[in-house]
């Protein structure tokens, strides 16, 4: 490893929480935390979480890329990170049954094909109409304020409302789904209380048992909905059981959500911070394609993704034992100046927006079509409706939640 700082675990005084949004440094000033990783200990071994973290673009697209490492927290060494955040302490693996984003092949490519179709951009784009319908109305209720929380107000329930409709569950139990996604996805906290661990166990057990209820419903009267679809797809001999459908509903419920959200603010707070941009785009709405990919790339709403070796691999003439935690982080290669000029740049008419920040390889992020079809309408309208959107009266702030870049709160002014 390079350099004292792979011995310290950290350095600078960072320990086990150092390179997660709980650390109040990493959370406020990431980049500036990722740049120095990159320059001095590219390839860092964070001992006290079990895992190795990269920042160089180069060796994040590669590690990404590499269809045999494994994902599945079953086969990573005792003291891994991946066995933290997914709950699988070593000697528990009879009880673990994996989602489909911590499944290995085959199951992940089964998995995958069976909800595929839902959110090919083909699909997405049918449901254009009923997110820029939703969009309007929810701006529309916030006419009239001076200020509002545009996370509360807008971010998060434009894509509640959007993947509770494509389910097929009711609008009105969106405060529910929103409480239990929110609270699910806190699981990612490596360092979770027995409160919180608590909490994350009763907001996913009603979730689980909302959605078999759904499935049994449906399996009396099918529908048009993504619940019916698995249901179909599992008559049909591709091997869906219940219990595998009530897992896609959660993972999509969850990650629908929670990333969704994070982009659209994200992507209004940079706009905020730059008000050139923000008066482009104002100007020119054609612009908004190019503008939620730098949006994308600029600020990340996950800042990392994991992977497994199942042998001892190389990253950048360093050793990486069979069974490690690789954390690749996304937020870092994103702002890798030797591929993006002036990385730190907010630049909406930036000419190269490619970027990591929807992972890579055959685990391409599902959903991926959907969070840039809803970005684009959410931050269109939004634009267009209050062009002189400005900070608020308090200042936004940041969710503690590692692997996840977003806001709990982002106040806004709506107009000048």
């Amino acid at each position: 490893m390079a350099g004292q700082k792979a011995e310290a675990g950290g350095g600078q005084g960072r320990t086990g929480i150092g390179l997660t949004a709980l650390d109040e440094e990493y959370r406020e000033d990431l980049y500036r935390v990722l740049d120095e990783m990159r320059a001095t200990d590219p390839v860092h071994r964070d001992r006290e979480l079990g895992r190795v973290f990269l920042t160089r673009h180069d060796d994040v697209r590669a590690v990404l890329r590499d269809k045999g490492l494994h994902v599945d927290p079953r086969h990573a060494l005792p003291d891994s990170y991946v066995r933290l955040i997914t709950g699988v302490p070593a000697g528990s693996e009879d009880q673990f049954s994996p989602s489909m984003i911590f499944a290995d092949e085959p199951d992940h490519k089964r998995l995958r094909g069976l909800v595929s179709q839902a959110f090919n951009p083909r699909a997405v784009e049918t449901m254009r109409p009923r997110i820029e319908a939703i969009a309007a109305e929810l701006l529309d209720a916030m006419e009239g304020r001076d200020e509002t929380d545009l996370i509360a107000a807008f971010a998060a329930p434009l894509p509640t409302m959007v993947i509770a409709e494509m389910l097929g569950v009711p609008l009105d139990r969106r405060d529910d789904f929103k409480r239990w996604s929110d609270d699910v996805v806190l699981g990612f906290d490596p360092v979770a209380s027995a409160e919180t661990k608590s909490r994350i166990q009763a907001s996913g057990e009603a979730m689980r048992q909302f959605f078999r209820d759904m499935i049994a419903a449906r399996r009396k009267a099918l529908g048009t909905d993504l619940i019916s679809d698995l249901i179909r797809a599992e008559e049909e001999g591709k091997g869906l059981d219940n219990e595998e459908i009530v897992s896609m509903c959660t993972l999509l419920l969850t990650a629908g959500n929670v990333t969704t959200t994070d982009l659209i603010g994200n992507g209004v707070n940079a706009l905020i911070e730059h008000p050139a941009e923000l008066a482009k785009l104002a100007a020119n709405p054609a612009l908004i394609g190019n503008a939620i990919e730098e949006m994308l790339r600029y600020d990340s709403p996950v800042t990392d993704s994991g992977r497994l070796p199942h042998q001892e691999i190389v990253i950048g003439g360093c050793p990486v034992e069979a069974g490690r935690s690789i954390s690749t982080s996304l937020a870092a290669a994103n702002h890798d100046p030797a591929v993006y000029p002036d990385p730190h740049k907010f630049d909406i008419e930036r000419a190269d927006t490619h970027h990591q920040s929807f992972g890579g390889g055959t685990r391409m992020c599902l959903g991926a079509p959907l969070a840039r079809l809803e970005a684009q309408i959410a931050i269109a309208q939004l634009v267009a409706r209050f062009p002189g959107i400005g900070r608020g009266s308090k200042p936004g702030k940041r969710r503690h939640l590692p692997s996840f870049r977003g806001f709990e709160t982002l106040p806004v002014r709506l107009r000048q």
